[in-house]
């Protein structure tokens, strides 16, 4: 019995290890990071260059980092893969292509700053290519007012 209760106390000494040396090392820092493999969004939207309704759908990776502490939280992710707009008029062009997003958001006891940007390159079925880069980004002082605030979509149509 003396043995089995060693052993069990060897046991639960050697898992609690890794995260008292996380806790410590990080001073009070909670850290994760998310990875998505072949996630799939299906979304109806308009083609920004033609007016065209029609079925948005993409397939990416995603990557997910965060960092909390009692001074603030720090956040960043990246997405990237296939996006593809399937119009309901089954005569308009069809695109596909590939997508790259990002966004970051740092918190701390005072401020706020959100960032993201997203590209995208598709080409149509009649051989067009239609493009979309965008880049935000939202500041909020310690006064809660927003110092900054801008969202810049940019299309490239055919």
């Amino acid at each position: 019995m003396r043995r089995l209760l060693l052993t069990l106390l060897c046991v639960l000494a050697l898992l609690m290890l890794p995260s008292t040396a996380a806790f410590a090392g990080g001073n009070g820092a909670l850290t994760f990071t998310q990875h998505d493999h072949g996630v799939v969004d299906v979304s109806s939207d308009v083609n920004p260059c033609t007016g065209d309704v029609g079925t948005v759908t993409m397939t990416y990776d995603d990557i997910f980092h965060g960092t909390m502490n009692k001074t603030g939280s720090w956040f960043t992710g990246t997405d990237h893969g296939t996006v593809g707009f399937v119009p309901d008029n089954p005569a308009a062009v069809t695109y596909s292509g590939h997508f790259a997003a990002w966004f970051g958001d740092e918190n701390n006891l005072r401020n706020d700053v959100e960032h993201s940007t997203f590209n995208a390159q598709l080409t149509g079925t009649d051989g067009s290519r239609l493009g979309l880069h965008d880049n935000a980004q939202a500041t909020l002082n310690a006064n809660g007012v927003v110092t900054v605030s801008f969202d810049h979509p940019v299309f490239s149509c055919p």
